[in-house]
């Protein structure tokens, strides 16, 4: 349906195998996503340790040591600690221009080498902090590395998976998201209790294995073809190009590539011509799922995740189980995502998973307005059931949409010329929206309590109304072949394409 909502998903498949060299270097790279995961999944669980927060948070030890001081919504709130949470986010939002940079001038391989490099200091300083000033320089160098690996890791798998896999070997970078972030829930619960106070050492040292494996796996890998033609490296890129796709006839991906390259060299100021009007739809789509990624609410539903599970009994050991149930559903959901994106296309996944969320989180709300008040907690055994089924159908729902597909979205809509620029603008948008519900959120459900999951219902619901009026398909589309058959076919955004051959300078 050319001028329907959804759009084409044609293109021309180039010929190629699924070679071996393909999945082992996109495992190998992937693997920056087990050190973002493992950094996100290590960092909530660290900072309820009462030997940590005695030695760089003594108020909020003080305060959690005085029961039915704060309410139910309330015993979190605390702006300082929330900052050493999202202090990466804002390292990772700066460090993402300069990748920009390094993605387009170093190529993707090298600018991986960098993360790998910030994450191995970074890890260092934390492990082996003894005040709060060598804490948060350890978390900004945390954060350079994931500004830099979520720049280069997404445009390597994209620019060298084959188009009809394209979007399952991009999703091995959610996978290791979510690999990290239950390796690291389980290993806090280990380190939570070792007697002597330095478990959360050992929580935030062990950082240090993804990140040497993100290292070695940037030493290893060879960079993309298009990244190599880019920088005028047309012999290697070509040779590159043969190895990875099994054949000697490449000719027609090449010569696409060198075409999609010429017009990059064109470009002298990347981001000024990311706002010309041929790349403004990519770019309004781009802004907006990163956006909406963070206003899905998955942070809320991660923190009651634990009071939800000790209603049914697991007392001390709620933490373990809300973790490691909802860790595996959100593992479950990038596998079920990564077996049906290019099957049933990004569409399908995020609007299904939109509408599950938008249900999981107005039940939530009922239930916890009704039963949870800010001293007391009502919930029966029965409802506590209900709420862990609902718990787990929004994770997974997210674990499948919302959560991997809008990375994979951002990383193929770019032409080349605008790609580098472009997965700034992804990173640092969603950076930036990660520390503002980083920071925001606790004090959002002090004052909001139970109210905030309808906060992020209504956000869900507008969100799938704009992937299914503005957001094209892209499954089966070759990447460099998206302005010819996905914006210009689209019923809306082909507008902005118009004439854009006879307008180099993109003029509104």
């Amino acid at each position: 349906m050319a001028g329907g909502f959804g759009g084409p998903t044609g293109g021309e498949d180039f010929e190629g195998k699924i070679t071996a060299i393909v999945v082992i270097s996109c495992i190998l790279a992937a693997s920056g996503g087990l050190m973002f995961g493992y950094d996100i999944g290590i960092s909530g669980g660290v900072t309820s340790m009462p030997d940590f927060l005695k030695e760089f948070f003594p108020v909020v030890y003080r305060k959690q040591q005085i029961p039915g001081l704060e309410s139910n919504y309330c015993k979190y709130d605390n702006q300082g600690l929330q900052l050493f949470t999202s202090s990466l986010y804002l390292a990772a939002l700066t460090a993402t221009f300069f990748a920009s940079y390094t993605t387009r001038v170093l190529g993707r391989r090298m600018t991986m080498l960098i993360a790998g490099v910030f994450f191995i200091v970074g890890t260092i300083f934390n492990a082996a902090a003894k005040n709060l000033a060598m804490l948060i320089i350890g978390r900004l160098l945390l954060g350079c590395g994931v500004g830099f690996a979520n720049q280069a890791v997404p445009l390597f798998l994209s620019e060298i998976a084959p188009t009809r896999i394209r979007g399952a070997l991009n999703l091995l970078f959610q996978l290791m998201v979510t690999i990290g972030i239950l390796v690291a829930q389980l290993i806090n619960y280990g380190t939570a209790k070792i007697k002597g106070g330095y478990g959360w050492r050992i929580s935030l040292g062990l950082a240090g294995v993804p990140s040497l494996l993100l290292t070695l796996g940037a030493v290893i890998v060879t960079d993309t073809p298009n990244s190599l033609i880019q920088r005028g490296k047309l012999d290697q890129g070509k040779k590159v190009l043969k190895r990875i796709r099994g054949i000697e006839n490449v000719d027609p991906e090449f010569l696409e590539i060198l075409e999609a390259s010429r017009a990059a060299k064109e470009v002298k100021h990347p981001f000024r011509n990311l706002l010309k009007r041929k790349n403004r739809p990519q770019l309004i789509i781009t802004i907006f799922l990163q956006f909406f990624q963070q206003f899905t609410g998955i942070n809320s539903i991660n923190f009651y995740a634990p009071v939800l599970f000790q209603t049914l009994g697991f007392k001390n050991d709620a933490s373990l189980y809300s973790s490691v149930i909802t860790g595996v559903i959100m593992v479950l959901g990038a596998i079920i995502s990564i077996y049906f994106v290019d099957k049933a296309g990004r569409r399908v996944l995020l609007i299904e998973g939109g509408i599950q969320m938008f249900l999981s989180h107005v039940v939530v709300a009922i239930i916890l307005g009704m039963k949870l008040k800010d001293q007391s907690n009502d919930l029966d055994h029965g409802l506590g059931i209900l709420v862990v089924i609902v718990v787990c159908s929004f994770v997974g729902s997210f674990g499948w949409s919302w959560g991997p597909l809008c990375w994979l979205v951002a990383s193929e809509i770019f032409p080349l010329e605008a790609r580098s620029a472009g997965q700034s603008v992804t990173v640092s948008v969603n950076m930036l929206f990660t520390f503002v519900i980083a920071q925001a959120f606790l004090s959002m459900l002090c004052h909001m309590k139970f109210a905030i999951f309808l906060f992020f219902a209504a956000w869900v619901f507008l969100m799938t109304v704009f992937v299914f009026f503005l957001l094209p398909e892209t499954k089966g589309v070759p990447i460099e072949e998206m302005v010819d058959v996905v914006w210009r076919e689209h019923w809306y955004w082909k507008r902005y394409m118009d004439d854009c051959e006879d307008d180099p300078k993109g003029h509104a």
